[in-house]
């Protein structure tokens, strides 16, 4: 019976555990008049913003647009594609160009691809649209296809269709040819 200390100790371990448990269990619920000692953290309002020096002020997500978490927003509307296939200035360098068309009903899946139907080199020419980027023909050791590259195959993994939507955050992007221009004595 080399076990039975270690069985004792166990037991023991047990019953002080249930009554450390029973005595926070009595002890520790507030009566009503301690709880109403104690202020209510503030709620924050539709105006609310967050400051940095104070983790007591209410917090609202900048995402949430100023509802509070409590309640409910309404999304934005849907913003519509536009459909004039004039080509935009990129935001940032190596920006993949967006589509000035809609795309709603393009089959692309591995058996068809409706976009290449107009932007294959072959056909650019014939539907006046801009040829697909030789980059595309290529596989990842650089070597050129006969077809497009299947890591390039899927056009809106990169390509976006134009919204009217308006961007959520500012860009100051300029292109290297305006700044150039821009410069005095660039002429």
């Amino acid at each position: 019976m080399r076990s039975k200390p270690l069985l004792v100790a166990v037991g023991l371990t047990a019953v002080l555990m249930g009554l450390v448990f029973f005595a926070g269990w009595l002890f520790g619920s507030r009566s009503g008049e301690d709880a109403a000692a104690v202020p209510a953290p503030p709620r924050a309002s539709a105006g609310a913003q967050w400051h940095p020096d104070s983790l007591l002020e209410p917090q609202i997500d900048a995402i949430r647009r100023g509802v509070p978490v409590d309640q409910e927003g309404s999304p934005p509307p849907l913003a519509r594609v536009e459909n004039a296939d004039l080509k935009r200035v990129r935001a940032y360098p190596m920006q993949p160009p967006t589509i000035p068309h809609t795309i709603d009903g393009y089959q692309v899946d591995k058996n068809s691809n409706r976009c290449m139907l107009c932007h294959a080199r072959a056909n650019a020419a014939t539907f006046q649209a801009p040829p697909v980027s030789v980059t595309h023909y290529m596989d990842r050791d650089d070597q050129f296809l006969a077809t497009i590259s299947p890591r390039r195959y899927f056009c809106s993994q990169c390509h976006v269709v134009q919204t009217d939507a308006q961007p959520l955050v500012a860009s100051g992007f300029q292109d290297i040819d305006s700044l150039i221009s821009a410069q005095p004595g660039s002429e």
